[in-house]
């Protein structure tokens, strides 16, 4: 069956033309691959590349499109969204900068998905199938399964294999909730291929990707309704940064539904959706035209046999050890489909491992990696290790600083002064257990935390660090200076005094 990408157009056709080529003829086995990788997502490709560049024979197998949520449904397209956003935003509110002229301005949602169309497929190249044959790897387009322990099935050939490894990723997980089928519902794999603008959209989920398209959808204009079961957004990050984005989201027009379930839709006869929502509001009615379902992530698992080749599996995914081998100590997996944690740059540092594990005997283990996230709303929320809460969950004693971005020159310069940065110490001492940073750019920002943890430098390494003024990662700096005024205790200023008075008297 020929690969399509709605809608038809000239970019879709390249997208497609790269990833999935309608006239690709997959190779012939010949002989044993020392890894078959079955998954063509972030993780796969990581391991495929890696693989064939240290001589390894290399099996690539990917049933729909290389690149995989990353590329064709998830991180690039959204983000392409979310800069179009943030850009008319910021014209929309430029009026605190002395421009004039912001009630004219209007938003060519057609023209805005062209673009994110046009990037996506220019950026295909790098995930392409003729790329991956000419780097050495044997790419199979088509749906494997396991034959056995050590074989794998795709398009009538049988691979053989010494190593396996499992990218299948995951896909979004839908509720049963009754009538959300029959009315239609859209998903991260749908929604960047609409066309106009819904007046009216609800989201169901507010985590990472359901916060971040109902900022972009509400700046374009739409009626945005956010329903989200628990009592804040963003519940895995720190409780501060979530009512820092909620307040925005308000102030934006964005209606967030806290402690709210869908209990039913209905669609009506002009095709709108009628949703019947329980919460801290009583029982409404709500009509929109469109339904975003963002409530988690599931793995893709189904079709691959796993039983046949003594894989363990459940709802959540793939088992692996920390070393990321299944019960069948020839596959193993990365990625969403045996991670917690769904990012990309996980996938990608999982498959090194992997990678390292697999081919060359290795012990190297995930724990061990310290894995930042960012969500990419207005302001982003960045966060590395863990929050306070976490901390104290795990009975480890922590001190916490925090600088707001409005005590940063540089982001009151920039118009930018919401957020703020923060971070937990093994309390005692200049230990880094976490991290949080709420503002625009956290993102980036993040990496300074991230680092020091990896290479085990304490906060007062980041306070000698000099750092160009004026820039928002000045925090850092500020956070170190908290800190360090914390070790002039009552007894240290004593001495100091009486050092300083005798050197005046000398």
């Amino acid at each position: 069956m020929q690969t399509m990408i709605l809608p038809h157009d000239v970019h879709n056709e390249k997208l497609v033309q790269e990833l999935h080529p309608a006239d690709w003829e997959n190779p012939h086995p010949q002989g044993r691959y020392n890894l078959v990788v079955i998954g063509g997502g972030t993780a796969g490709l990581v391991t495929a590349a890696g693989a064939a560049g240290l001589g390894a024979r290399v099996a690539l197998i990917e049933r729909h499109l290389l690149g995989g949520d990353c590329l064709n449904t998830g991180c690039v397209p959204s983000k392409a969204l979310l800069a179009a956003a943030r850009a008319f935003y910021d014209a929309r509110n430029s009026a605190g900068f002395g421009l004039r002229g912001q009630d004219g301005l209007t938003i060519d949602f057609p023209a805005v998905m062209e673009r994110m169309r046009r990037l996506r497929s220019g950026i295909s190249p790098h995930d392409s199938a003729h790329r991956f044959r000419e780097l050495g790897v044997d790419v199979y387009l088509g749906q494997a399964r396991f034959v056995d322990a050590s074989s794998v099935e795709v398009g009538g050939s049988l691979l053989h294999f010494d190593r396996a490894a499992l990218c299948t990723g995951g896909r979004a997980a839908v509720p049963a909730t009754p009538g959300l089928a029959q009315a239609g519902y859209l998903t991260n794999e749908t929604i960047f291929s609409l066309t106009s603008l819904p007046k009216q959209l609800a989201i169901v989920g507010g985590g990472p990707i359901g916060c971040e398209l109902a900022q972009a959808f509400a700046r374009f204009g739409a009626q945005v309704h956010l329903l989200q079961r628990g009592p804040r957004l963003l519940p895995r990050d720190d409780l501060d940064a979530s009512l820092v984005v909620e307040e925005r989201f308000r102030e934006e027009g964005i209606h967030v539904h806290l402690q709210t379930q869908l209990e039913r839709v209905e669609k009506g006869s002009g095709g709108e959706k009628r949703l019947l929502l329980v919460g801290q509001e009583g029982t409404t009615v709500l009509e929109v035209e469109a339904v975003l379902v963002a409530a988690g992530r599931v793995p893709n698992i189904e079709g691959l046999d796993l039983e046949l080749a003594g894989v363990a599996s459940d709802l959540a995914g793939v088992s692996v050890d920390d070393q990321l081998r299944t019960t069948n100590k020839r596959i193993f997996a990365a990625g969403d489909i045996c991670s917690n944690k769904k990012f990309t740059h996980l996938a990608d540092a999982q498959a090194r491992i992997l990678l390292s594990n697999a081919l060359f005997l290795t012990r190297q283990k995930v724990s061990r990696l310290i894995v930042p996230h960012c969500t990419y709303t207005d302001p982003e929320v960045a966060q590395v290790g863990l929050t306070a809460q976490e901390a104290r969950a795990q009975g480890i004693e922590v001190a916490s600083y925090t600088v707001p971005f409005a005590d940063v020159d540089r982001a009151l310069l920039d118009g930018e002064p919401q957020g703020f940065a923060r971070v937990h110490l093994h309390k005692g001492s200049d230990t880094i257990v976490g991290g949080t940073v709420v503002g625009r750019h956290a993102g980036d920002l993040i990496s300074e935390l991230t680092l020091a943890m990896t290479a085990n430098k304490g906060l007062a390494a980041i306070g000698r660090t000099i750092h160009p003024y004026p820039t928002r990662a000045e925090v850092f700096r500020k956070l170190a200076d908290a800190y360090n005024k914390t070790r002039l205790t009552g007894p240290v200023k004593k001495i100091f005094a009486a050092w300083l008075g005798w050197r005046r008297k000398n």
